[in-house]
């Protein structure tokens, strides 16, 4: 009995149990937690009363109709950024590739039909979309590396083509920016279906949920027997075929194409998905929630320019943003120590 009492030192006895740690509440409605929705609809409701009482001009036909315009640059790259980072990527060329995409189309109008031209941009945005996705996939280099090398070479290509902007002057070239359906810009249209096609995408085939598993865990995706390479591939086309429409739909919005343009647009998209609640380690984001990040991020940018704030602080605001969300999403995930 003493040799067993000794022997039942610190060493061998069974540790304590862990506190428990207290919950918090969370929201379910059909077996699935709402929290994160309805926390994101508060604050989009909160940013529209703001609004409301600190703005004169905020529920203006006018100011309402260019929101709606402002959105779709935005939303087009996050889309295409989410794609991305859902396989654990990031995609720095968006902005070049808008520019670039952007002054082709407005430099060929003059000579091609302007359907053709516009096609063009866009193609060449899938171009950049696959080089870079090959680059990342097939040569195992780091995606950062990749797309912040694109950044600067596409921005080159760019002012090569063009040194000095470009303002077509064919009628025709400004429908796609402008046109209107009832009081909703075609454009927005064309993003909202972008979302819409591009969720079903993601959730219903069978492309879209290896691209999401890709990013949670690459190597069981490749035992399963899925093709990781051709996935990577595929999703940084995604990016580039929306950064290329883009491009196209902004030159016929403001009339002119400039190789200049797009300069830190990838950090809009950045943000729009992270306030979405997108995980830059990957495998976690939905199409809704950069939706509702896209939202969000115009409407903080459309208050701060009818408040007459700078644009290098609206920079500084979108960084913090990016850094606050971050933090949070790592304060729900569960501490070991």
């Amino acid at each position: 009995m003493a040799d067993q009492l000794t022997r039942n030192t610190p060493e061998t006895a069974a540790p304590p149990a862990e506190p428990s740690r207290t919950r918090r509440p969370r929201l379910v409605v059909g077996g699935r937690d709402r929290t994160a929705e309805v926390a994101f609809a508060a604050l989009v409701l909160a940013l529209v009363l703001l609004a409301a009482l600190t703005s004169d001009t905020f529920f203006t036909p006018t100011n309402l109709t260019n929101l709606l315009k402002q959105m779709v640059t935005t939303g087009l790259l996050a889309f295409g950024m989410l794609v991305v980072i859902l396989t654990g990527g990031i995609d720095l060329s968006v902005g070049s590739v808008v520019a670039f995409s952007g002054i082709v189309t407005a430099g060929l109008v003059a000579d091609l039909p302007i359907p053709a031209a516009m096609g063009v941009g866009v193609a060449a945005g899938i171009v950049f979309g696959v080089l870079n996705g090959v680059l990342v996939a097939r040569f195992g280099l780091a995606p950062f590396v990749v797309t912040l090398a694109a950044l600067t070479t596409i921005r080159g290509l760019a002012f090569v083509y063009s040194e000095v902007p470009i303002a077509p002057e064919e009628p025709g070239f400004f429908w796609l920016g402008s046109a209107l359906l009832g009081p909703v810009p075609l454009s927005t249209l064309i993003m909202l279906a972008v979302f819409v096609l591009g969720g079903i995408f993601l959730t219903r085939t069978p492309a879209g949920r290896a691209i999401v598993a890709i990013g949670g865990n690459a190597e069981t995706v490749r035992l399963a027997g899925i093709n990781v390479r051709r996935h990577v591939v595929l999703a940084y086309t995604i990016s580039g075929t929306c950064a290329g429409l883009a491009g196209v739909i902004l030159a016929s919005r403001v009339g002119i194409a400039q190789p200049s343009v797009g300069v830190a647009f990838e950090l809009d998209a950045i943000a729009a998905c992270v306030i979405g609640g997108a995980s830059l380690a990957g495998g976690r984001g939905s199409a809704r929630a950069t939706l509702g990040g896209v939202l969000v991020l115009v409407l903080i940018n459309n208050l701060l320019n009818l408040y007459g704030v700078q644009s290098y602080w609206q920079q500084v605001l979108k960084g913090l943003i990016i850094v606050a969300v971050i933090l949070v999403q790592r304060g729900n995930r569960p501490r070991w120590s």
